[in-house]
């Protein structure tokens, strides 16, 4: 196969995002500790900051399930709660990241849509492998719909793409299911061997090596078994699941994954929708101040979420 051009793909303004990433995130990165990465992580996350919108305030609080505490952050655009709430799963690999890392994304998903947005700062591996981040994503859940009667709205970024997505899955038959999943260049264990996952396997901002890195810390070695809740698309039934948006980037070896989501649901009589922006790498919403490519993607997101908040579909 050609090797892939990168310089007629990607814009001007997308090199400058990326390499201003390089400077604060280095690719060589994934070789260091992971007390080291997170330090690193931390910061480019701090310098890529872009506050809040006016008249969001967040809490921090945690919440309880059994054997541990996980700790979430709320962000309302007013009092009372708005219409709808979003609960939102934070990218990183599995290994990085935190209520921190996320903070002006969710805040201003909580600003644009004037939804409440819940952020779940899940247990990271390899410290805690696989199933812990699930568990807690869908304990979060659990205590979502005891907390709020408005309808819930499942979106996360990467790793948090994966969760948003198992939590659907095993939701299916829950007396209250999600009102729909918005997915961001979710990685949800599609096939390795076509696709992006080839034709972008050295892309910038992401290679089939770093995710070879993720999956070992979150699995913890060999490759396991057929698991939903590890890998979405390892389910053999995509019926009964809730309203699904999966936006990818073109330039990311994960991008095939939503395009077969979508397609399996779709099979499946559902509602799925998935859409690649173009020229884009994956990480991108940390662009959407200073790239108008990520900055019209932003914009789409975050229309998902609020018709997808009041029962809408719209694709």
């Amino acid at each position: 196969m050609a090797m892939t051009d990168y310089q007629k793909l990607i814009d001007a303004e997308t090199w400058t995002f990326i390499e201003r990433t390089n400077s604060w995130y280095p690719p060589e990165t994934a070789s260091y500790s992971i007390d080291r990465q997170r330090e690193i992580y931390d910061r480019m996350c701090r310098e890529f900051f872009a506050g809040y919108p006016q008249g969001v305030t967040a809490e921090t609080m945690v919440i309880e399930a059994p054997g541990r505490s996980i700790p979430v952050r709320l962000y309302r655009a007013g009092q009372p709660d708005g219409p709808a709430v979003v609960l939102y799963f934070h990218g990183g690999g599995f290994i990085l990241g935190g209520l921190d890392s996320h903070d002006d994304v969710c805040a201003e998903l909580c600003g644009r849509t004037g939804y409440t947005v819940v952020s779940v700062d899940y247990r990271l591996a390899p410290e805690h492998r696989h199933p812990a981040a699930f568990d807690d994503a869908l304990a979060a859940y659990e205590w979502a719909i005891s907390a709020y009667a408005q309808p819930i709205v499942l979106a996360g970024d990467s790793a948090g793409g994966n969760l948003a997505a198992a939590v659907s899955h095993a939701t299916r038959g829950h007396p209250r299911q999600p009102a729909g999943q918005v997915l961001i260049y979710p990685g949800l264990g599609g096939d390795t061997s076509r696709g992006s996952y080839v034709r972008h396997a050295e892309a910038p901002m992401l290679t089939v090596r770093d995710l070879e890195f993720y999956r070992q810390a979150r699995e913890g070695g060999p490759r396991q078994e057929a698991d939903p809740t590890l890998a979405p698309l390892a389910d053999t039934d995509f019926s009964g699941l809730p309203p699904t948006v999966a936006i990818t980037a073109e330039c990311d070896p994960l991008s095939s994954d939503g395009e077969t989501y979508r397609d399996r649901i779709a099979t499946a009589g559902g509602k799925a929708f998935w859409h690649e922006e173009k020229g884009l790498v994956h990480g991108y919403l940390r662009a959407r101040h200073s790239v108008r490519r990520a900055e019209a993607s932003f914009t789409r997101l975050v229309g998902a979420i609020a018709a997808l908040g009041k029962g809408d579909w719209l694709w």
